[in-house]
């Protein structure tokens, strides 16, 4: 302990009748019970306070006989030192104490972690027992420039239209979306594309035999008109 209160009113009342001697002698004597933490014995007293003469000895003496006391293991002890001593520990131990516990819970908060709870969102119904969760949407990509012709794509192109080429299906097929620009050119399954793209490619075909069909009839009655003339 390197501090203490030291109350000059006190002092002056309890030690004003002594020598300068003496009054060394107490200073030292207190000062030393303070930063050891411990009372002295007679020897300690002396080598404490440096006191080599007669003089300073006796001083040393007289100090101990008028404020201290002198218990059973013979060490000379001062009351107000004592309880001063005791307080202070007593404060040093609270404090201690409370800075551990302090530890103690900043660990336990930084290791714990707070449960995770699946909400739904403010606009949405609950799910409920007979109600499937709703899949997370899948992120498109695009048709790689460098890509070819599958054999499950082939296969089904053969079987859903078989007057096709499947290779110049799928040559026009990769084309047209290789050269779609930004978000139209993104789908999410290429395989699905490429089937509704056949059945078009299927479509197309039989609008294009009407087509020509309608334009036969339209010119073979083009030409009997100026065949009668």
């Amino acid at each position: 302990m390197h501090y203490y209160k030291r109350n000059l009113g006190d002092y002056a009342k309890k030690c004003g009748r002594l020598s300068m001697l003496q009054h060394g002698a107490y200073t030292l004597l207190i000062d030393s019970c303070y930063d050891r933490e411990k009372f002295p014995t007679l020897e300690e007293a002396i080598e404490w306070t440096w006191a080599s003469t007669e003089a300073e000895i006796e001083a040393v003496k007289f100090v101990l006989s008028r404020f201290f006391r002198l218990d059973e293991d013979g060490q000379y002890v001062q009351e107000r030192i004592l309880a001063e001593l005791l307080d202070y520990h007593a404060k040093a131990d609270k404090n201690k104490q409370i800075a551990l516990d302090r530890e103690t819970k900043r660990r336990e908060k930084s290791t714990k972690r707070a449960p995770v709870v699946d909400e739904a969102p403010p606009n949405q119904e609950p799910i409920t027992i007979n109600q499937e969760p709703v899949k997370k949407m899948q992120r498109g990509t695009r048709l790689p420039a460098d890509c070819i012709l599958p054999v499950d794509w082939s296969e089904f192109c053969k079987q859903e239209r078989p007057d096709l080429v499947p290779r110049q299906v799928f040559d026009e097929f990769r084309d047209y979306w290789i050269a779609q620009p930004g978000q139209k050119g993104v789908k999410t399954d290429w395989d699905a594309t490429w089937r509704n793209w056949v059945r078009r490619q299927n479509q197309a075909r039989t609008a294009g035999r009407t087509e020509h069909k309608h334009a036969a009839a339209a010119r073979a009655i083009f030409d009997g008109v100026f065949e009668n003339e």
